[in-house]
């Protein structure tokens, strides 16, 4: 590693970390030099074991004795070269306007993401994130994914990013580790429209969750998962469709998804945070 220590965060070496929005970062050369931002070591230690390639890190100067392990491990696949920018507490602080607590950042080249069928290929349970804008909720969900086996995650085009680096760091890295990609991006109708159409000509049963007049409880979802081969109810392959925070699931993909299923709640509670609804509906449905 190249050890730098910068004056300022105005100096043009580290502009990435502090000048380009998360949109002007994702659509700057992209998708093959396109960047991210990984915020803390556990999440960039997560994205340099998933082989994502680091241009630069920004470290701050209390962490960098700690991080030597990170550094001979990018020095032994990537080579001497990349800089490693140190900068003072003070400094990161107005960077980020916070207290970077983990103390440091790494930019990284984005990669081309695969396809659908690729994604999907030998999974028996996926989740789909429809339109969920808020980059917590989107990390939380890839973080419950990982935790409770979910084999893959595709993200609607309106959805948030899930290497925005806030949805990043909550998610503990596990955007790394889950395969996901992006579905329905083909055209203006392709979302809810061909996007149901190829999970369902993919074998799976499609579940919306939310609270309509006839949907199910997430119990009998789970009795079908585990019925035997002849019941003509057995589902073998599960897609779970979640909504964005407020508003839910639109209403094309209710009425396009072959069921809709309930978590029952008590205390005339009606609904939960769409991080919580999929934690349990991951853990109710586990194989």
């Amino acid at each position: 590693m190249r050890i730098i220590h910068i004056d300022t965060i105005d100096d043009e070496r580290v502009s990435p970390y502090v000048n380009l929005t998360e949109i002007q970062l994702r659509n700057r050369l992209e998708p093959a030099k396109g960047l991210f931002i990984a915020e803390s070591p556990k999440v960039i230690d997560r994205a340099l074991a998933a082989g994502r390639e680091p241009i630069s890190l920004l470290v701050e100067q209390p962490w960098l004795e700690g991080m030597a392990g990170t550094f001979a491990a990018i020095d032994a696949q990537w080579g001497p070269d990349i800089p490693v920018y140190v900068a003072t507490p003070e400094q990161l602080r107005k960077l980020t306007g916070y207290r970077l607590h983990r103390g440091a950042l790494a930019a990284m080249r984005r990669w081309a993401l695969p396809s659908v069928a690729e994604v999907c290929a030998g999974a028996r349970r996926v989740a789909v994130m429809e339109n969920i804008v808020d980059h917590t909720n989107v990390g939380a969900l890839m973080r419950s994914a990982a935790a409770l086996d979910v084999d893959a995650v595709l993200v609607t085009p309106s959805c948030g990013d899930p290497l925005y680096r806030r949805a990043a760091r909550v998610s503990m890295g596990t955007v790394f580790q889950v395969p996901w990609t992006r579905i329905g991006t083909e055209s203006r109708h392709a979302w809810p429209f061909d996007g149901l159409r190829q999970l369902h000509d993919m074998g799976f049963t499609t579940v919306a969750m939310a609270l309509e007049d006839d949907s199910i409880s997430l119990d009998e979802l789970t009795r079908r998962l585990h019925a035997d081969a002849g019941d003509p109810d057995r589902i073998d392959r599960l897609a779970f469709i979640f909504g964005t925070e407020g508003d839910g699931l639109s209403r094309h993909t209710i009425a396009g998804a072959d069921l809709t299923v309930r978590i029952p709640m008590s205390h005339g509670v009606d609904s939960l945070n769409v991080a919580a609804s999929s934690a349990v509906a991951f853990y109710a449905t586990r194989f």
